[in-house]
């Protein structure tokens, strides 16, 4: 009877053993499943930085290059069935991770550079641009999810606008057209903004806190401000960099509005997600301040941070079909348009009224 007792004890033992062991490899599924799409989603990124450094294409950053080389393989090639989970992954899970790593490229100190003046034209031009596009799109008859997108983009960049989604949820084409539109206006300001300099007068100083709050993305304000001078270049950089800043309570307040909203909705169950990741971010920008990281480490994260950003606008380009974004009509066209030419009338008014 003892012998019998232990022998089904024993066997209890090696089935719940066994049980753990197929519970582990069948844990291990969902990670090997990501692991194609996340590859090719990498190559694509790293494809994108590569190209970045050819002299012609240094204008336009690795993560606008990326959802550009996504789409193409995309819609010529077509993205595998099996790479699907890697690919939702890195749109996700990485995309957040990489908004958190933008802290590092942030102190208070830079920030404090732009100085009060700098610092309140930033902040009107962000907070106006925004509301004021959204109310546009509204007006054209633009779906809002997709007005938010453009407004995000034109008010601070294309990481505002994938940080943004996170909110709205908006269709993987509805990103892609805003990145798109804040790619072609920013490329337009790359060549016009040094034009007007001259037209206008306006000195290095003056210039780069023109280029640095109005112009999309750091790469397109580098290009536009160094054109005129190495301080016109330097000013523009901090002044960029200050408008991400305001990413993190642009997205807080995206948040707030949508859950109000869903709460005076009792039809819908789904509530949009609180942006927990933007506090890492925020808690990334005060280490920065207060921790002295050596300048190679620093490049790292730099390096890393916007690969991963590309990994992600690659991710999203392998799941746009471009034959869509003809549904969308001109209105879209439009709208990025006008916020376009707004932010730059904005921003210089607000610096000549406060000049």
């Amino acid at each position: 009877m003892t012998i019998a007792r232990h022998h089904c004890i024993s066997s209890r033992h090696a089935n719940h053993d066994a049980a753990r062991t197929d519970a582990a490899r069948f844990d291990m599924r969902p990670a090997l499943a990501m692991l194609p799409g996340i590859l090719l989603a990498g190559a694509i990124a790293a494809a994108a930085m590569a190209t970045h450094h050819i002299p012609v294409m240094a204008t336009f950053s690795p993560i606008i290059l990326a959802i550009v080389i996504g789409m193409a393989f995309h819609n010529i090639v077509g993205t595998p069935s099996f790479a699907k989970p890697g690919i939702a992954f890195s749109l996700r899970r990485l995309l957040r991770f990489a908004v958190i790593l933008l802290g590092f490229q942030l102190t208070l100190t830079a920030i404090a550079e732009v100085g009060a003046r700098g610092l309140l034209i930033v902040a009107i031009t962000v907070i106006t641009t925004f509301t004021f596009t959204v109310w546009m799109g509204r007006n054209l008859g633009v779906d809002r999810r997709l007005s938010q997108l453009v407004a995000a983009g034109t008010s601070i960049g294309a990481s505002a606008i994938l940080a943004t989604n996170t909110i709205t949820d908006a269709p993987d084409e509805d990103v892609a057209y805003a990145i798109a539109s804040i790619t072609l206006f920013g490329s337009i300001a790359v060549f016009a903004y040094p034009l007007l300099q001259r037209l206008l007068r306006l000195d290095s100083q003056t210039y780069g806190l023109w280029s640095g709050a109005s112009i999309h993305e750091v790469a397109q304000v580098a290009a536009a401000s160094f054109q005129v001078s190495q301080r016109a270049g330097e000013v523009g950089i901090i002044v960029k960099l200050a408008r991400v800043m305001l990413l993190a309570p642009m997205v807080f307040a995206l948040s707030i509005k949508a859950r109000h909203s869903e709460n005076s909705a009792p039809t819908r169950t789904a509530r949009p997600p609180l942006p927990w990741f933007v506090l890492g971010f925020i808690a990334l920008v005060g280490l920065n301040s207060v921790v002295a990281i050596p300048p190679d480490a620093k490049k790292l994260i730099i390096t890393l941070t916007t690969f991963l950003l590309s990994v992600a606008l690659a991710a999203l380009g392998l799941e746009v079909d471009i034959s869509k974004f003809y549904a969308k009509g001109l209105r879209p066209a439009i709208l990025g348009t006008v916020a376009f030419l707004f932010i730059a009338t904005l921003c210089l008014i607000l610096i000549k009224l406060t000049g």
